[in-house]
């Protein structure tokens, strides 16, 4: 099922500057027995991020009963919200005045095997780099081009994600997840402030540990000191958290902290 601005139908205007020109920002949100996990943390995070590119942003309460209506009488999928700034003419000065685009689209849950979960997958580093730009940084928004080519990098099965720095070197998330890690028994996830996606995960196991006294430290980090970590996962709101057992020719050990984060974040899906 797909609404668009309110309404079931497949086409938007070929003037909408999301197609025209990525000016927008998307949310990508597992949806369990017809219930989106985690909405109200994922309509927030839209929120802020219209009005860091001055979007107007729909009502939260609209995009909240959309989102509900969108996701009734399913079992397991993945809702995607789209808002773009809306049409306007060509040329990159946006429209005095504007009328948002809302998109809200239902689609099939990936079919990931439960072993990336328990036994922990491979991943890679990317050669593809992550430029720096504050004014977009920790955003969510339809440029995603670096992703993509990051992507294109594998195509081998044992493969299942891309590790990728930025322009500087500094290791900072994966192609679709957020990076931690852990050493001696600190707790480490890569600063964002000058580029990559602030993940809606990523901001809960933050706020949990910090609220069990094990806060996280955020600071930009090498291939080299990643590689000497004692743990490391990767997440995102549709795969939850994946165990890094192989990066490039390194192993690590699923240790018992994945294990618990893990935990964590299943009780706080199941209660609300």
């Amino acid at each position: 099922m797909i609404l668009i601005n309110g309404d079931r139908k497949q086409h938007i205007e070929v003037t909408d500057r999301g197609l025209q020109y990525g000016d927008g920002l998307f949310e990508t949100i597992e949806v369990t027995d017809s219930t989106p996990v985690f909405l109200d943390l994922h309509l927030k995070r839209l929120q802020h991020g219209c009005q860091r590119l001055n979007i107007t942003c729909p009502s939260l309460e609209l995009l909240t009963s959309e989102a509900r209506q969108v996701c009734q009488n399913t079992t397991h999928a993945v809702l995607k919200i789209i808002v773009t700034r809306g049409t306007g003419g060509r040329g990159y000065k946006p429209p005095e005045i504007s009328n948002s685009t809302r998109i809200l689209s239902l689609h099939p849950y990936p079919t990931y095997p439960t072993d990336f979960k328990l036994a922990g997958i491979s991943a890679i580093f990317c050669k593809t780099r992550l430029g720096s730009n504050p004014a977009l940084a920790g955003l969510k928004h339809l440029n995603r081009l670096e992703q993509i080519l990051g992507r294109s990098e594998w195509n081998d099965e044992s493969i299942q994600e891309g590790i990728m720095l930025d322009n500087q070197d500094y290791v900072i998330e994966g192609t679709m997840s957020n990076l931690f890690w852990i050493k001696d028994d600190q707790f480490f996830t890569p600063s964002l402030l000058q580029s990559g996606v602030c993940g809606i995960i990523r901001g809960i196991i933050m706020d949990q540990l910090s609220t069990r006294n094990s806060p996280v430290m955020t600071k930009r980090i090498t291939q080299e000191e990643l590689l000497s970590a004692d743990e490391v996962f990767v997440c995102n709101s549709i795969i939850g958290i994946w165990p890094l057992t192989r990066l490039a020719s390194t192993t690590f050990s699923i240790g018992p902290h994945t294990r618990q984060i893990q935990s964590w974040l299943q009780q706080l899906k199941t209660q609300g």
